[in-house]
């Protein structure tokens, strides 16, 4: 009820449905075809790793955004993996709300720095182990070796929760063509959005938590 008094008071954003649990969204997604769904992890009976799964293969177009709480659920994770395009704090102020849904429905991802590293953190143990330094030859994950220097860059930076805009500084490069790095890695790799980027540089280990 609090979010849709929210997104209700904004003049480009409209509430098609609402549901209780994984299995109503579901129905309600395929029925209405919304642009963007908030998904809860935990709810009865299908929950929201589930959802967010089933939502993405049957609608590719519609976005996902988790909602996690402060101490981050241990379950939201996968749901990026399921193909979620972001992950939000239960209690985010309206206006991060607001933008996080603008975000998604313009095809980018919700990446928080603060809450990637969090969650990334907790599954440190399930990353790969610590050896040969990516940049050595040989070393690279077989999924990396089609991206440029440049590109490993980039993708390092999106794995920090960078913005373009915090990229373009670090690099020395314009917003612009960091943009289109951006896209060229997504589209060698076959990634949906940035979230998909993070994941993979963590899984293929190019990037570490801590």
């Amino acid at each position: 009820m609090g979010f849709r008094l929210v997104l209700e008071g904004e003049e480009d954003l409209v509430v098609v449905g609402e549901a209780g649990d994984g299995e109503a969204a579901v129905r309600q997604a395929l029925a209405l075809r919304p642009d963007v769904v908030l998904m809860d992890v935990r709810m009865p009976g299908t929950n929201g790793i589930v959802a967010t799964e089933r939502l993405v293969a049957a609608l590719p177009q519609c976005r996902v955004v988790i909602l996690t709480t402060f101490d981050l659920d241990e379950y939201a994770f996968a749901a990026l993996r399921a193909g979620a395009s972001g992950f939000l704090l239960k209690d985010a102020r309206p206006a991060e709300l607001v933008a996080a849904i603008r975000t998604v429905a313009n095809g980018d991802a919700v990446v928080s720095a603060r809450v990637t590293r969090r969650m990334l953190e907790m599954f440190a143990g399930h990353l790969p182990a610590d050896g040969a330094s990516p940049a050595e030859p040989g070393a690279l994950d077989a999924r990396l070796r089609s991206l440029t220097p440049r590109e490993l860059e980039v993708l390092e930076a999106i794995a920090e929760g960078l913005s373009n805009g915090e990229i373009a500084a670090r690099l020395v490069l314009s917003e612009a063509t960091v943009k289109t790095h951006v896209g060229r890695i997504l589209a060698k790799l076959g990634l949906r959005d940035r979230v998909q980027a993070v994941v993979l540089a963590y899984t293929t280990g190019l990037v570490r938590p801590g």
